[in-house]
């Protein structure tokens, strides 16, 4: 039949597809190569489908903003009731707020993203040397973790830094072009992490230390993208939508190129970035342990012809090294009108399943429904 495509035609198109891939990741380069080596067009795994670019003409720009917290008074016991309120509410509703006055100095929130850059405008030689597809390396540079397991290529780079207190890594694994900078952010972010896991536990009704005893806040990673400027903007995807799969994330993002954006009554609002300001939005584990009280909502990171764009993903997902470590329902969030919505999960194996799946494909809570 004229025009029909046999199965041998489809087994090409995905060998062809898995071939332009595996050539892409062996390059050891990234997404910023392809650009350095003059590129106009965007290769082809980079394109997103055609349901995804049909949809993109159903949403309509919104003058929508997430909350603004100002932590500045939050030793203030009255105005710390009046910050915990605001966090209850942007949690149950958007789960994404911005922070400022947190604490943080501007000066280590530009030298974060001064060192990122820095690593990724350096000569590709000295980049390759930290490219790898090792989750267990607790340094690594490689384009996409789900690269093979995603329908779409993400247009970016990323440089990932596992940390944690219990382990302290050696410094001299990470890049000499941001090493001193990410140590120093990272001291920082881990405290910052602390005290909004204290704020959302007096917003649960909790003690103030609940979260942090279950370990949320014990090692986390710092995911540092780069997005390189695009050609195709309207056809690539920084990151496509997701939601995050810890408890909660801290980004700093650069006030240069927006590009964050959540998905709120059905329609993609724009984070514009704040000086000194950082996103901070609920994670999968959050909501589950929060038993749906709180919302990990869906978010992803657009594409720009006018210039490349960085952002500092802070991920607080547990202690990875107790993978037997069990998460389900706080207690006090259970009850005969509010029964358990999601079952009890083994965090090893939660995890594994989040890393072997592409992130667009990603749905984890669903599979832990009652």
């Amino acid at each position: 039949m004229a025009g029909a495509v046999s199965p041998s035609d489809n087994e090409h198109q995905v060998f062809d597809r898995m071939s332009m891939l595996k050539a892409f990741d062996e390059t050891k380069a990234g997404v910023k190569g392809l650009i350095d080596s003059g590129l106009l067009e965007i290769p082809k795994i980079f394109v997103r489908p055609p349901d995804e670019l049909a949809e993109e003409l159903t949403y309509k720009k919104t003058q929508l903003q997430v909350p603004v917290i100002d932590l500045s008074e939050i030793d203030d016991s009255d105005m710390r009731k009046k910050i915990v309120e605001e966090a209850r509410i942007a949690s149950e509703t958007w789960g994404f707020f911005q922070v400022v006055n947190h604490g943080i100095p501007q000066t280590v929130l530009d030298g974060m993203i001064d060192g990122v850059r820095d690593f990724n405008e350096q000569n590709i030689e000295e980049k390759k040397k930290y490219y790898s597809r090792d989750n267990t390396k607790r340094v690594r540079f490689n384009s996409s973790y789900d690269l093979f397991t995603s329908r779409t290529a993400s247009w970016r780079d990323s440089l990932t830094i596992s940390l944690s207190g219990l382990d302290p890594i050696d410094e001299d694994e990470l890049p000499p072009s941001c090493r001193e900078p990410a140590l120093e952010y990272s001291k920082h972010v881990e405290n910052l992490g602390n005290t909004l896991l204290e704020i959302l536990s007096e917003a649960l009704g909790l003690e103030t230390d609940r979260l942090k005893n279950m370990e949320c806040s014990v090692g986390h990673r710092l995911h540092c993208h780069y997005y390189p400027e695009c050609p195709e903007p309207e056809l690539a995807i920084g990151t496509g939508k997701h939601s995050d799969a810890g408890f909660l994330t801290i980004l700093l993002q650069d006030e240069v190129v927006n590009g964050l954006q959540v998905l709120y009554q059905g329609q993609w609002v724009d984070i514009q970035p704040i000086r000194g300001g950082l996103v901070i939005n609920i994670g999968d584990l959050l909501q589950l342990v929060s038993n749906g009280r709180f919302r990990s909502n869906e978010h992803r990171a657009t594409t720009s012809c006018v210039g490349s764009r960085i952002s500092v993903a802070c991920f607080f997902s547990g202690n990875i090294k107790n993978w037997n470590k069990i998460y389900g329902p706080i207690k006090e969030m259970i009850s005969q009108e509010n029964p358990a919505m999601y079952r009890d999960i083994v965090l090893g194996e939660y995890l594994s399943r989040f890393l072997k799946t592409g992130l667009d494909h990603y749905r984890g809570l669903d599979y832990y429904k009652v």
